[in-house]
């Protein structure tokens, strides 16, 4: 028998996730009360506009502008806002009104996390935040408390679904860059402004909230190093697929030693790079998401599941709203976060990687020597060379050129060859100062291509 009184929940929030949270709450009053020994009772929902439609037929009674208000006297208060402002404000109100705060919202984690932290420690409250990262894939709590007794050395995640639908579209039916994104607009994977997504701007934030948590350290999100995938062309997946390999847009979050002061430190990085199609990873199709995690003790872990949508989203939203309301009718204060490691955030170039590079050369003796030379002047070790069959070219266009901007870099048409560079591990500033060397020679037409190989 449920003695317990009920516990006041107030939405902020009723877009595609927050009017399923709203639902699911209504249509499953009991079942939760029965898992968690009291009723939820849901408040209010806080919209700008009461009147918009919604994803689910709700009560009309239930909606107001007057956010405010329903996070006075709610005792779990989820913000599904988006954005930083007016949403940082609620949250804080709500933190300091002792009420549990369950959130989705990324780019507020990212950019205001331990502000947010300590004024839950303050009053005791707790901030969850399952949904924020993989939509309803289980990574935070495994993160925070079912490792949280392991090291964790490194983590590769595929956490923005856009990205990987666009990528794989070109793997898998051959389109460019730019069909792709049309395809994944039409289908609603893609924001009518995709910059968010395509840019790594989504992923560089869920980078930060991982790397922080896995490695007890604040990470913050001006210190992720970002790349998106608007440089990435049908050409390189193509040579990718040929090479038993696929691109993926990855979010890297990896424990480190400074090569050059020898401590320890963390690296918190997002761009696009070659991962063998032996990879875990490399199986991951269309929009979903998947984060693998390699720990000391644990050993390799695959989460793997859908990255966004609402009901699925709503599915972590609703464990969290489950977890604060069993802690209300236990008792006891809230687990603060745990960033007392404190290490250093390494710049990308103290970073330790792999790099394959594409070079157009002129075909004629010495070519491969001078390549050669230039690779180990840099510091570079070169693992693999593959060399294509001789053409015939005329004018060349330096990759990332605009055609308008394209001439001839010899007069006339001459023969060339293509060399497909695999490097050994190196520092990522000695890799990137010898590929601004190659681009400098005289005996390389052009750079065709430069990514980084992750994943072995």
């Amino acid at each position: 028998m449920i003695e317990y009184r009920n516990l006041r929940v107030a939405l902020l929030g009723a877009g595609s996730v927050g009017s399923q949270v709203a639902r699911l709450l209504l249509e499953q009053g009991d079942e939760f009360a029965s898992r968690i020994g009291a009723r939820l009772e849901l408040v209010g929902i806080a919209v700008r506009d009461v009147d918009a439609p919604r994803d689910a037929d709700l009560p009309r009674e239930l909606f107001t502008t007057d956010a405010s208000s329903l996070i006075l006297g709610a005792d779990i208060v989820v913000e599904l806002m988006g954005g930083i402002e007016p949403a940082r404000g609620y949250v804080l109100e709500a933190l300091n009104s002792g009420a549990d705060v369950i959130t989705a919202n990324k780019a507020l984690l990212a950019t205001h996390g331990p502000e947010l932290f300590e004024a839950a420690e303050q009053v005791g409250a707790q901030l969850y935040y399952e949904a924020a990262v993989a939509g309803a894939i289980p990574i935070i709590r495994p993160l925070r408390d079912s490792l949280a007794g392991d090291r964790i050395e490194r983590i590769l995640g595929i956490v923005n679904g856009t990205t990987n639908f666009i990528l794989d579209r070109m793997d898998v039916h051959g389109e460019t860059l730019q069909d792709a994104l049309a395809t994944a607009t039409d289908r609603g994977y893609a924001e009518a402004d995709p910059t968010a997504d395509i840019g790594g701007y989504d992923a560089a934030q869920k980078a930060a909230i991982l790397a922080s948590l896995a490695f007890h350290t604040t990470v913050p999100l001006d210190r992720v190093y970002r790349e998106g995938i608007t440089g990435v062309t049908k050409a390189q997946v193509d040579a990718a697929r040929e090479a038993g390999a696929v691109i993926k847009l990855l979010a890297i979050c990896e424990r480190m030693t400074d090569p050059e002061s020898g401590e320890e430190g963390v690296s918190a990085r997002v761009y696009p790079a070659l991962i063998s199609r032996d990879h875990p990873l490399a199986a991951v199709h269309g929009a979903h998401n998947a984060v693998f995690v390699q720990a000391a003790a644990a050993g390799d872990l695959m989460f793997y599941g859908a990255g966004a949508g609402g009901v699925e989203t709503a599915s972590a939203v609703l464990g969290d709203v489950v977890s604060a309301a069993r802690r209300h009718v236990v008792g006891g204060p809230g687990v603060a976060e745990s960033t007392h490691a404190d290490l250093p955030v390494l710049d990308i170039g103290r970073v330790v990687t792999r790099y394959q590079i594409t070079l157009d050369v002129e075909d004629q003796p010495g070519v491969l020597a001078a390549v050669a030379r230039i690779l180990s002047d840099g510091g570079v070790s070169v693992e693999t060379v593959q060399q294509s069959v001789p053409s015939l070219t005329g004018p060349v266009v330096i990759a990332g050129s605009a055609p308008e901007d394209a001439g001839p870099i010899h007069g006339g048409g001459r023969a060339t060859a293509t060399l497909v560079i695999g490097t050994h591990e190196a520092e990522e500033a000695a890799l990137a100062a010898t590929v601004e060397a190659l681009a400098a020679s005289d005996v390389v037409i052009a750079i065709s291509s430069v990514l980084r190989v992750e994943g072995s």
